[in-house]
């Protein structure tokens, strides 16, 4: 499993071999019923138990701007932070010519038709500032921008707490561009 290294294996493994058989089968249900249950959102890509995830489905989230994000933890990341209001769109990855990810591997066709079917009047891109996340950013803003649809992208740049001297140049040079008045 991703983020499991083998001495957590190791540990979830004697734990499972020293616990009652009771709350190992109740442990192996939940695993199951989370596969049976939970599937894509009907309108975004996130994780839904109903047809529309929770966001979708909220009526207080603002419809006029959509964040896309690759993944849907992302979505989870973003909502941490209680600075975003409007609804998302998941990708479902990036582009990657390398690892033969096309814009036809992606939702980047179910989000031109969502944009053509509602009043959208920005959209956000909150790819990761990696090479990928670069390129996919790049070839949305071509797409979405001649529709007249306002698009930004995330600010990128130091984190609070970080030191100076310890900042790639990347992360320093795009905290220079997206300086803002105090």
């Amino acid at each position: 499993m991703p983020g499991v290294g083998p001495k957590s294996a190791q540990r979830i493994a004697y734990w499972m071999l020293n616990s009652d058989r009771e709350t190992v089968l109740r442990l192996a249900d939940a695993i199951v019923e989370v596969k049976n249950t939970v599937h894509f959102c009907s309108r975004c890509f996130n994780y839904a138990e109903g047809e529309l995830c929770e966001v979708c489905a909220s009526r207080r989230r603002d419809e006029s701007v959509i964040c896309v994000v690759s993944e849907p933890r992302d979505i989870a990341a973003i909502e941490r932070t209680a600075a975003f209001s409007g609804v998302y769109h998941v990708l479902g990855g990036a582009l990657s010519p390398m690892d033969g990810i096309g814009p036809d591997d992606l939702h980047i066709a179910e989000l031109l038709k969502r944009l053509a079917d509602t009043d959208v009047r920005e959209v956000v891109l909150a790819t990761n500032p990696n090479v990928e996340g670069e390129t996919t950013a790049a070839y949305l803003a071509r797409l979405i921008k001649p529709l007249g649809i306002e698009v930004t992208r995330l600010a990128s740049g130091l984190p609070v707490g970080g030191d100076l001297e310890f900042a790639d140049e990347i992360t320093l040079g795009r905290a220079i561009e997206s300086r803002r008045p105090l």
